[in-house]
């Protein structure tokens, strides 16, 4: 079974869609993680448009990379500049894959305008892992 970990800044939003979808896409072939550089806590906006598209990633916790210190894993995957640049390791084994994507929780504006910027969000990431699953 592949171990992928998936890492963003403060593991709220992007890592946490991008882990939905890994897992939702690849089942059984692949143990996914996600991690931040720092934890903020599970963004509630993505959650809502996750569940819009019939992801549960409500169960999911905001996690720093400190806690996976030490594991392997065959693929990491960062999905913001600020984690590649930022990450203070990745395991030396791993394939490094990244696709950096806008950060849905500095929009600001009215509750509808941001929850459609989630949205854009959430189907780049979507359609991106249907992408790297086609490879892994």
């Amino acid at each position: 079974m592949r171990r992928i970990l998936v890492l963003c800044t403060g593991n709220s939003c992007r890592s946490q869609m991008a882990e939905g979808y890994l897992r939702d896409m690849l089942g059984d072939r692949a143990e996914v993680c996600s991690a931040g550089v720092e934890a903020h806590g599970l963004n509630s906006h993505a959650v809502q448009v996750m569940r819009e598209d019939g992801i549960d990633i409500s169960g999911h916790r905001s996690k720093t990379i400190d806690a996976f210190e030490g594991q392997d894993f065959d693929v990491v995957l960062t999905v913001c500049d600020s984690a590649r640049e930022n990450c203070p390791w990745f395991p030396a084994t791993a394939k490094q894959v990244h696709q950096d994507f806008p950060d849905p929780a500095k929009l600001r504006g009215e509750e509808a305008e941001v929850l459609e910027g989630y949205r854009r969000v959430r189907d780049a990431i979507k359609a991106y892992c249907g992408e790297l699953t086609a490879e892994l």
